[in-house]
Parts: structure tokens; sequence; C-alpha cells
């Protein structure tokens, strides 16, 4: 049952970096501009990121399995409505709307289903390294595979290739079973949906409006903020009042989860806004066409490949911590490499020791951060922790799109010095979320620990209000103590601990 799961991840983040390669091919084809392309990509990613966190609430009442069959009929039809289209307009509508909605619907159950198949650690750290690691390849392979598709046919056809894959995804989902019933009747929070897709597309407006007006970027940047500060006050008023959220605002009281969140964001954000500026400059500055670009590509999907094949034994072998450390060791030195070897040097092969070690990092750490996240909730918080995840994840994306995008967009005139610059930030960036690493917790729970129960089996007879942290037994686990934050439950026993 894993195989569509995995399957889903890679032909969604495929489509998040083809693309890469078709700039210059799009852009003649369309009528339009580098800066036009842009604008799509980023939008596909931040459609995904707006949405994937109302649609992981809908898993519950639609149900997972529904909700990821519904969610690959509508990619597939905007994979074929971009393989048709006339004008730039048309693209956007079926590449950065219809498949970034069907994306957003369908990723939150890969993650959930795999979370609830797979109930220990080291299975389900498995597991994540076959999904994420898929994840990793269909971004890295991205340039490859479309390139090579872009060069010996058509730009088009490379969508024709992805509603192919979506067919076969579906066949193999027949298999799929939902764990667990939806609830038609839970309430769904629209306001909260709204109020956190306005404000995520504001804010990354503002960042992609940098290079034309400094005063709009702003004015939108501080709009989308106020925007996200009232998403978070509805939700918490709501709490208040006992209704039911969009998204718990308890999710970030958990300091693990939200350390790896940022791991997440960053690792994403490195990726993309890498393989934008490194695409764009290949082939608006150095004239390559879109095959020559994927293959230069071919070093950063080795590496991730490499990993993601380890993913199982290194998991078995080190601490998630440790990973994700040394994953951001591996892709900041293969940034600094990019910058180091590239300037000066027109041969191709310079640009590949540096892309093997930012593949090779990524594909270390991107599975090692989920499993941290989705690992410390229990299952009947996965539905919103899966959406957050996602969102998180695919913010990263288009934001680290958006900003290194921008900067070599904007500075094409000296295409050598802005494709530095873009490097250098993205290097800023790959250092934050290695200090988000080193700040997390080195324990982590024994091999073979589950995940804990929803609150309500904690401490029966104790106040359903006392347990708002049912996830802080994880951490009770991991720092040995021997009785949960929540409800002063032992882990051992499942008895309350005396008052």
């Amino acid at each position: 049952m894993l195989v569509p799961l995995a399957l889903a991840q890679f032909i969604c983040s495929f489509a998040g970096s083809n693309m890469n390669v078709m700039i210059n091919d799009i852009s003649k084809d369309l009528n339009t501009t580098v800066q036009g392309v842009q604008v799509c990509i980023t939008l596909f990613l931040l459609v995904m990121a707006a949405l994937m966190i109302p649609c992981g609430k809908l898993t519950d009442r639609w149900g997972r399995k529904r909700l990821f069959t519904m969610g690959l009929v509508v990619y597939g039809i905007g994979a074929v409505l971009s393989a048709v289209a006339p004008g730039l307009g048309i693209l956007i509508l079926g590449n950065s709307i219809l498949e970034g909605v069907g994306t957003a619907l369908l990723i939150p159950p890969v993650y959930i289903l795999t979370t609830m198949m797979f109930t220990d650690m080291k299975s389900r750290a498995r597991a994540f390294g076959v999904v994420s690691g898929m994840g990793g390849i269909g971004a890295a392979t991205g340039p490859l595979i479309g390139g090579a598709i872009t060069t010996g046919l058509s730009w088009r056809v490379a969508f024709i290739f992805q509603a192919l894959i979506i067919v076969v995804i579906v066949i193999l989902a027949r298999n799929v079973i939902d764990p667990v019933p939806a609830d038609p009747s839970r309430p769904f929070d629209i306001v909260g949906a709204v109020l956190s897709a306005v404000g995520l597309v504001v804010l990354v407006g503002g960042i992609m409006a940098a290079d034309q007006n400094v005063v709009l970027m702003l004015v939108l940047i501080a709009a989308g903020a106020l925007i996200l500060a009232g998403f978070f006050v509805w939700i918490r008023r709501r709490e208040r009042a006992g209704k039911e959220v969009l998204l718990s605002t308890g999710l970030f009281r958990n300091r693990t989860s939200n350390l790896a969140l940022v791991t997440q964001n960053v690792q994403w954000a490195v990726l993309m806004g890498t393989s934008f500026v490194v695409s764009a400059y290949l082939q608006v500055v150095r004239k390559y066409d879109a095959i020559q670009t994927g293959v230069i590509f071919t070093a950063a999907t080795v590496g991730i490949l490499l990993s993601s094949l380890a993913a199982g034994r290194l998991a078995r072998r080190f601490r998630q911590r440790t990973l994700i450390l040394a994953g951001f060791v591996t892709t900041i030195i293969g940034i600094l490499a990019l910058l180091a070897l590239v300037k000066g040097h027109p041969g191709a092969w310079y640009f590949a020791p540096g892309l093997f070690l930012i593949g090779l990092g990524l594909g270390v750490m991107l599975t090692p951060s989920v499993n941290v996240v989705q690992s410390a909730f229990p299952e009947n918080l996965q539905g919103e922790i899966s959406g957050l995840s996602r969102s998180v994840s695919n913010l990263g994306s288009s934001v680290g799109t958006a900003i290194a995008g921008t900067i070599l967009v904007a500075g094409l005139a000296d295409a050598t010095r802005s494709y530095g610059i873009a490097m250098v930030v993205l290097a800023v960036i790959g250092l934050i979320g290695l200090a988000a690493t080193i700040m997390l917790p080195a324990t982590e729970p024994a091999p073979g620990t589950e995940v804990p129960a929803p609150a309500a089996e904690h401490a029966p007879g104790r106040a359903a209000s006392l347990h708002w942290r049912p996830w802080t037994c994880w951490w009770s686990a991991a720092t040995a103590r021997s009785a949960c934050a929540c409800c002063g439950c032992s882990r051992a026993t499942g008895t309350a601990a005396a008052a």
C-alpha cells in the first residue's frame, strides 16, 4: 500500500521542479518572460502551502482515501489543461491552481496513512524514508526528465507524462485502505481556512514584489502578517469557546515539533531555491538547453538517490537529530562549492560537486525531519499536524523560489553577481536550519516506542480539559520522565500518578 503513496509524493515533487528547465521554451512558446514562468512556478508552490492545512483537516471529515483520490483527479485535470495551454493564463490555471489544489488534497493523506500504518519509530522511519525519498528524487529528477522530454519532444509532453503517472497511481490506490472511518458530521472552520490561505498568499506575494516595488513589498508583507495574526486570534477565540478549529494552537506548544518544522521549511526552501536559481542561470546566462540543464542536475539526483536508498539503514544506526545535522552541514558545504567552483569556470561540470553534495545532504535529512514531526503527536492529531507539516514544507519551497528567484531575475543585467548573491542567501537560510537542528533534543524515543494514544486514554477520571498537551507523553518518554506532563499518567502502566 506504500507504493501509490510514495509515487504520489514523487509526481508532486517532480511537478514543482521540472518546469525549471522549461523556462526558455515556455517563455518563447507562450510569448511571456522568465519572470512570468517564475510566477507560475511560485504560485503552484504557494497554492499547495495555502491549502495544505485546510485539506489536512478535511481528511477527518471526508476520509483519507477519498481525499487522496479527489486530489489525484483534480491534479490530472490540471496536468492535461497545462499541456494544451495557449497562453500563460491557462498555464497558471492548470499548473498553478488545479495541480496545486490537487496536490494539497492528496499529500496530507499520504503522510497520515503512512503514520497510521507504521506505528513504531523504526518502521515508520523506513516508510517515511521511502515516501520522503521519492519526494526528493522527484524534485531532483524533475529537471532531468523534464529536460529530456522538452528537448526531445515538447514541454507540453511533460504534463502528459504527469497525467499518465496519475492514472497509474489511481489504479494502484484501489488497494489502499483507510484505517479510520470518516466523520462527515465533524465541523469545518471555513473562516480559519480563508484567513490562513489569504495570509500566506499575500505574504509570499510581497516577497515576489521585491524586484518591482519595495513599498508594495512592505505593504503586502505587513498585510500578510496581520492576516495571519488575525487567523491565530480567530482560532484561539474558537478554542476558548470549545468550538472546532482549523488548527489547534496546542500544536505549537511542542518545542521539538516546532524546531523540526523549521528544519523542514528550510530544507525545501534550499532545494527549490537552488533548483530555480541554477536552472535559470544555466538557461538564461549560459544559454544551455533543457536537456543540458537536466543532465547537469543529475549530480543532485544521484546524491538524493544514494542517501534515500540508505535511509532505513541510517535510521537504525543514527539518531534523527544526528542525521539532520549531517544533512545541513553537507548541504551548506555544497552551496559554498557551487559558489567557489562555478565562478570564473565556464565548464558545466563545475556545477556537479556542489549539486551532488546538496542532493546528498537533503536526502539524508528530509526523512528524519518529517519523522520527528509526525511521531510527536498521537493519531487523533495526525490530520492537523500532517496538514501543518506539508504546508510548512511547501511554504519553504515557495519562499525559497520567490526570494532566490527574485534576486536572480532582478539582477540579470549582471547575472553572475546576482547568481552569487542568491546562493549566499540560500546558504544563510541553510544556517538557520542548522541552528534549529542544534536546538533539537539530543534524545529520542527508544526503538519500538509507539505513538502515544489519544489523551482521552490517559488517566481516566481526569478532566478532559487537562489534556491539551497529549503529545508531551512523547517528550516524557524521550527525557526518561516517569510520568507524562499532560496528566501525570505512567507510560508503562497508563495509570495516573498521585496528585
